[in-house]
């Protein structure tokens, strides 16, 4: 039984990913295992890694132990950028180190439009998706025309992009534009990965002071009312259970109004379409 009350939303495959989800992200290998046992175990079951993180055996370790029925659980994994051209070998790789047979969600985890391999790299995970080893497939940190690309290329829609995106960087026309295809938004880096004062923002200190909230509280329920899938990354086990207590209160209209005014256009990450690391 779940200590926690995290809603599902509806991916437009069919299935269902819930809406909160523990990231591992800058994890290192040596605490991944901990900290998605304290995870599982206060009731996340939504687990987010990829290939570059080199922490999918520990995220594997920490599944095994749990006792949880691997059915209960949501586990993403990414295609990384220089496996692009060996999708399917690499995609095998991630499933050993899990220890599974499938993965719920597989992303390419970057475009790269300088070397001109994403759509290949999208055609192998189609072949993954049709295997069954990878329930729901989708991109990750993809642009618009990225997006054009692999969709009229091959007529098969992301379910989901993961994209950086916060109060200060709220990428308006490209979520836009995946609403408008179906494809959900996952948010990575949803508190601006603590760069910034934003913490200390009045639209953020006020509803926090009038909700009995934290101000990052306040930030992933700016994120969960615009039905967005969240990962906050942290190690804390007390922070696991304060990042989940979103689903209790709701911001209001003007509220909602006053997160939005702080877009700045201002990315803490890597702008997509220079990321050329292999």
């Amino acid at each position: 039984m779940s200590k926690l009350s995290i809603p599902n939303i509806s991916l437009h495959d069919g299935t269902e990913i819930p809406q909160l989800g523990v990231g591992v992200f800058k994890v290192d290998p040596g605490e991944a295992q901990r900290v998605v046992e304290e995870s599982i175990e206060v009731g996340y079951r939504h687990i987010d890694t990829a290939a570059i993180y080199r922490n999918e055996a520990e995220v594997g370790a920490a599944i095994a132990a749990s006792g949880v029925p691997r059915e209960e659980l949501f586990v993403t994994t990414k295609l990384w950028n220089s496996d692009q051209t060996r999708g399917e070998e690499a995609f095998q790789e991630s499933l050993d180190k899990l220890g599974l047979d499938r993965v719920d969600l597989y992303l390419v985890h970057w475009p790269q439009p300088m070397f001109g391999e994403a759509l290949t790299a999208w055609r192998s995970l189609i072949n993954i998706h049709e295997s069954g080893r990878a329930t729901s497939i989708g991109v990750s940190n993809f642009e618009i025309s990225d997006l054009e690309e692999i969709i009229s290329e091959t007529g098969i829609v992301p379910t989901v992009n993961q994209i950086e995106l916060h109060p200060l960087h709220q990428r308006r026309e490209l979520v836009e534009y995946c609403n408008s295809k179906g494809i959900r938004v996952e948010a990575w880096g949803p508190l601006a990965q603590g760069k910034s004062d934003l913490f200390e923002r009045p639209a953020l200190v006020e509803p926090a002071a009038a909700h009995g909230k934290t101000p990052a509280q306040v930030i992933l329920r700016w994120h969960v009312q615009q039905d967005r899938i969240i990962f906050p990354k942290t190690v804390r086990p007390e922070r696991l259970v304060e990042n989940a207590r979103i689903f209790d209160f709701e911001l209001t209209a003007a509220e909602m109004s006053a997160i939005d005014a702080l877009d700045v256009q201002h990315n803490f990450g890597t702008n997509p379409h220079e990321m050329d690391v292999r």
